[in-house]
């Protein structure tokens, strides 16, 4: 291919360089007291969609190695707990909720979103033994459907207002999958490119070929230029196709990972967050949380709810799914093992996007050691009204084509408003 610009210095963790097992583990153990779980506590992550924690209702969550409760009261506070009841450790998870608090399922202990002991029922008369009890709470807010969970130190930066989750004039759904991996596997696909043309291009044709589908026409065309640029929001993902020039949106414009655990993509008037949320060193819980803006202004149905919906990836024999884009990142993701092996690689001067993130990676850890504020972070409110991001229009050259396949083979064919978003955004069904 042709050559590869890196348009920020990669030192450090080289093209080409494999990283040593306790590097490894140093990027790719989240628990906590270790030095990524520390980064990426810094951060606020999704952890649920609004539509499935109604009034009065309790999720177990797992996150970053520790199991939680999440819960909403009938009054509509949210709140996050450490799920170990500190009675008998009985999960807070299957708890019962009320106006303003939870109550564990095993004694009847409860606990308000603070961490407050409000009762313990066998007690008697001992007030004072129960004013001593806590648990871990933990911040909870909400933004544009989903719900996000900070379990960093104090004070905690302000959630991120990125444009796809505050927009007006568009309607949103979200998929999700727990995907049997470590997250870092997922994440550096995403500075990747080339994989987009052998995977989604040329191995997606050969299996919808063979089962009689659609064939994708744009994904197999050859880079011929790839290139990477720190912002202040990660890294800007630039490409440019056998043809094209500098001039196409994929280059000029680019799309951009999100540090440290999202992904921008899409085009035209239909544009994604893929969110990758570490649930442990060995799973994690993918959303696509995807907005459809129409290219002229029109009226768009109000969404009371945003639809969240899982995503298969395998079939009914267990066989991975591979005749949709997703599915295809899903089995190279899941067949590296895993925690795949990072002192077997044999990267190139392509995989220089990877090199870069894993330089970043270890930046950010020094910098949160240091007591500072991690890439990304977001303290001031004037700075947080919305915060745009660049994504390219005319993908692959050709926007509004490239709509039809995108939608037709990738995770939306799963969403329950997938009529609505082909009507409202005027792809024809049978695309």
């Amino acid at each position: 291919m042709g050559r590869c610009l890196l348009r920020a210095n990669a030192g450090g963790v080289r093209a080409g360089t494999v990283l040593t097992r306790e590097q490894q583990e140093t990027l790719t153990q989240v628990g906590p007291g270790t030095p990524m779980g520390a980064l990426l506590r810094r951060y606020w992550l999704p952890i649920a969609a609004t539509s499935e924690l109604r009034s009065g209702t309790v999720l177990p969550v797992r996150l970053l190695g520790e199991d939680l409760a999440l819960f909403r009261t009938t009054r509509g506070a949210l709140g996050l707990l450490d799920a170990r009841c500190p009675h008998r450790g009985a999960s807070l998870g299957y708890g019962v909720v009320d106006e303003c608090s939870i109550r564990c399922a095993y004694h009847g202990w409860r606990f308000d979103p603070a961490g407050a002991c409000l009762e313990i029922p066998a007690l008697g008369s001992d007030e004072q033994l129960r004013e001593r009890v806590r648990t871990p709470a933990y911040r909870v807010e909400e933004l544009g459907g989903l719900v996000f969970a900070y379990l960093g130190p104090s004070p905690a930066p302000l959630l991120p207002r990125y444009d796809l989750f505050v927009w007006d004039g568009v309607i949103r759904d979200i998929g999700r999958a727990v995907i049997p991996c470590n997250w870092l596997q997922i994440m550096e696909n995403s500075v990747d490119p080339t994989h987009v043309e052998w995977l989604h291009g040329h191995h997606l044709a050969h299996v919808r070929s063979a089962a009689g589908l659609p064939v994708a026409s744009r994904y197999s065309r050859q880079h011929t230029e790839i290139g990477f640029e720190v912002f202040p929001h990660g890294i800007i993902k630039r490409r440019v196709l056998a043809g094209g020039s500098r001039e196409d949106d994929d280059w000029r414009i680019g799309h951009p990972l999100v540090f440290p655990l999202m992904v921008r993509v899409g085009a035209y008037c239909q544009h994604r967050f893929q969110i990758r949320v570490p649930v442990d060193d060995l799973h994690t819980l993918h959303f696509w949380y995807s907005t459809y803006r129409p290219a002229v202004p029109t009226a768009v149905p109000v969404q009371h709810d945003i639809p969240v919906y899982d995503v298969p990836f395998r079939d009914e024999h267990g066989a991975f799914l591979v005749d949709f884009v997703d599915g295809g990142d899903i089995m190279t993701w899941v067949t590296q093992g895993p925690v795949a092996d990072r002192t077997r690689e044999t990267l190139i001067d392509s995989d220089r996007g990877i090199s870069l993130f894993r330089r970043m990676l270890f930046e950010q850890i020094e910098r949160v050691r240091a007591g500072e504020d991690p890439l990304g972070t977001v303290r001031t409110p004037a700075d947080n009204q919305i915060i745009e991001l660049p994504q390219e229009r005319e993908k692959y050259g050709q926007g509004a084509a490239f709509l039809a396949e995108t939608i037709a083979m990738s995770h939306v064919r799963y969403s329950p408003i997938r009529d609505q978003i082909l009507q409202l955004l005027g792809v024809t069904p049978d695309c």
